[in-house]
């Protein structure tokens, strides 16, 4: 499938001008870049989708660790890009500018994945259904609250860590005219029905954001050293 470059998504890092068509993801459309977009058109790391496909069925490009079969596979938010081969990870963010930026990383950040819980159920036995923003759902006994994130880990597949959202917590704003702000929450209160989040970022005035939009964060993601 193909879309038209004028109607890609306006999260895209690309100019509008260029070829007509462009891949789109192969599933999660509305919030995800194709493979192929990312590593050709964004940081060139290949030049074809046929360069692409060779490197895939070498399996030399992972997606959060996990070997992928499709050029069109979808990559969003603190999604991961693992190239073996050259010893490098890549990890999806936002910038101010409502963009989706990727960032080189080391390997020990790249291994883990933030996830917002979006809602849960408890089934039999004590164990707890969370459902995460993503749309996967992970069964756990762990305590954990609707809008609480948690730390995954790609490799173990396993929580490493319930990451409450609560003051004094990293935050990262996913939606929203603030999209792409980093702080530290600084209280969280309900206004007009909804849980607001104060977040403090460096040197600047505390901004309020509805807490759907805002992903509580153990640290903000660690640039490769």
């Amino acid at each position: 499938m193909h879309v038209n470059r004028k109607n890609i998504g306006k999260f895209w890092p690309i100019t509008r001008t260029g070829t007509k068509y462009l891949a789109v993801s192969t599933h999660n459309q509305t919030s995800s870049i194709p493979l192929i977009v990312v590593m050709r058109d964004i940081l060139h790391l290949v030049q074809t989708k046929k360069e692409l496909k060779k490197l895939i069925n070498e399996k030399q490009i992972m997606v959060n660790h996990k070997p992928i079969r499709e050029t069109n596979y979808c990559v969003g938010l603190f999604d991961s890009i693992n190239l073996p081969h050259v010893k490098k990870n890549y990890t999806a963010g936002l910038n101010e500018h409502r963009k989706m930026i990727f960032s080189e990383t080391n390997d020990k950040a790249s291994e883990k994945k933030v996830f917002k819980v979006v809602g849960k159920k408890k089934l039999a036995g004590n164990i707890i259904q969370i459902n995460l923003l993503s749309g996967r759902n992970i069964r756990t006994k762990e305590d954990v609250s609707v809008d609480d994130s948690i730390l995954f880990n790609n490799k173990t597949n396993a929580i490493e860590k319930i990451i409450t959202m609560t003051a004094g917590k990293k935050a990262y704003v996913i939606k929203g005219k603030h999209i792409g702000a980093t702080g530290t929450i600084e209280s969280i209160t309900e206004e007009g029905g909804k849980k607001i989040v104060k977040i403090k970022g460096h040197g600047t005035t505390p901004i309020s954001v509805w807490i759907k939009n805002v992903v509580a964060m153990e640290d903000l993601h660690e640039s490769k050293r």
